[in-house]
């Protein structure tokens, strides 16, 4: 792949990431696992890599030193590619104090960044995306319709117009109209560009190429924070703006719903996304882990991560995550685990004891059925934790539930016996 060496990549980190609340109390969204082995910030990284873009720009500013570390480790190009991976959290300065406003505000304030560079076009990423796309082809067609913004666009279903801005393109593509997240018939009327088709909408995925002098003009002219409400409006009136149309696979991974089901569907024989293409892999952390000891268990479409100890355990349609340890007895059903960061030596457990706390991963006998067990968790002896599927959503000291999915969060500590 030839480096595209006129082009940098910005990822928008985002904010507080509430909707994925617990599994962001500890973290930033982008620094959220994924897979078993990989976290969100991957998945455009990767994809920014394998389409020869190697100036790569985080925009970040809520608890990421977890992101800050994990990109570090991770991204580390030969002195000779001037390659690299910037973070760059939101500072106070002269004129500004507060956090990033929106999409468009952050990418506003870090303009001092991207104006020494010789570069023609800046593409603009989400964090929090699973998709597989050749941005190489995305700017080749930005520059072959001589595009002062062309928007990523994928064929939309009309129950799903209100996740996205909608926009409607013309028979040479170009954008003629655009609405952010319309929710009624009124506010959809003529924005259909796909007729007759069971997806007739083009939604914005939020993934924008800009001509880089146009892009610091929109945002130094237009005072909107936000790409889809103004800064996408303002360009079509000045502009030529296009779509670009994707056919693939894309899911945003927003929600705890959205997080769950999309890596649930990862265990699949056939998943909608695949870890295993040879040609565009998904990178992710070097790690030096041995390989997974797995001792008379039965397993049905679950996916187990590097580093783990199961024995004598049960799973169906799960993920099992770095280092995870699962003890004799133990049943598993549609649940995310994530792992643990390092492994227990006798000392560890012996501090546990003393502390009348569990060991490090799930106890004898416990069965666990719907739900998301974050990094680091003590889940005791013959716990149960079952479906709560048309429940409010609650928060208790050592897990939650969202859309009806149990969530123990990161560290906690599950006593022997607990139901939930």
């Amino acid at each position: 792949m030839a480096a595209l060496h006129d082009v940098i990549g910005i990822i928008l980190g985002g904010g507080r990431g509430e909707r994925l609340y617990p599994l962001t109390k500890l973290r930033t969204k982008p620094a959220v696992p994924l897979a078993g082995k990989f976290r969100l910030i991957d998945i455009p990284i990767s994809n920014c890599i394998n389409s020869g873009i190697d100036r790569i720009y985080v925009l970040t500013q809520y608890l990421s030193a977890s992101l800050l570390r994990h990109v570090n480790e991770t991204y580390k190009f030969d002195v000779f590619s001037h390659g690299y991976v910037d973070i760059l959290p939101a500072e106070q300065t002269l004129t500004s104090t507060s956090w990033y406003q929106g999409t468009a505000d952050a990418v506003r304030r870090q303009l001092h960044h991207f104006h020494s560079h010789k570069s023609k076009d800046a593409i603009i990423l989400a964090g929090d995306h699973l998709y597989r796309m050749d941005y190489s082809k995305f700017v080749q067609f930005h520059r072959d319709n001589n595009a002062d913004l062309t928007v990523a666009a994928l064929p939309t279903p009309a129950h799903e117009v209100h996740r996205f801005g909608v926009l409607r393109a013309d028979d040479d593509g170009r954008i003629t109209r655009f609405r952010e997240k319309p929710r009624t018939p009124d506010q959809l009327e003529g924005l259909m560009s796909l007729p007759g088709t069971d997806r007739p909408y083009l939604g914005s995925m939020g993934i924008y190429v800009f001509r880089l002098d146009t892009m610091v003009r929109l945002l130094e002219e237009v005072k909107g924070d936000d790409f889809g409400k103004h800064i996408i409006p303002a360009a079509m009136e000045q502009c030529r703006v296009f779509a670009y149309p994707f056919q693939g696979y894309w899911e945003d991974i927003g929600t705890i719903e959205s997080f769950y089901r999309t890596n649930l569907a990862l265990t699949r024989r056939d998943p909608p996304f695949s870890f295993y293409d040879p040609r565009h892999p998904i990178f992710t952390r070097p790690r030096f882990l041995p390989s997974s000891h797995l001792d008379n268990c039965h397993f049905h479409h679950v996916v187990v991560s590097d580093g783990c100890q199961v024995h004598n355990a049960r799973a169906v349609d799960s993920i099992i995550g770095l280092r995870s340890i699962i003890r004799p007895g133990v049943y598993l059903q549609s649940v995310i685990m994530m792992g643990s960061d390092d492994y227990e030596d006798e000392e560890d457990r012996a501090e546990n004891a003393r502390l009348g706390r569990p060991d490090l991963g799930i106890g004898n006998d416990s069965h666990i059925v719907n739900a998301i067990i974050d990094k680091d968790a003590h889940i005791g002896r013959n716990v149960v934790i079952r479906p709560h599927l048309g429940e409010p959503d609650r928060d208790e000291e050592s897990w939650s539930i969202r859309d009806g999915i149990v969530v123990i969060p990161k560290n906690a500590i599950i006593p022997e016996g607990t139901i939930i």
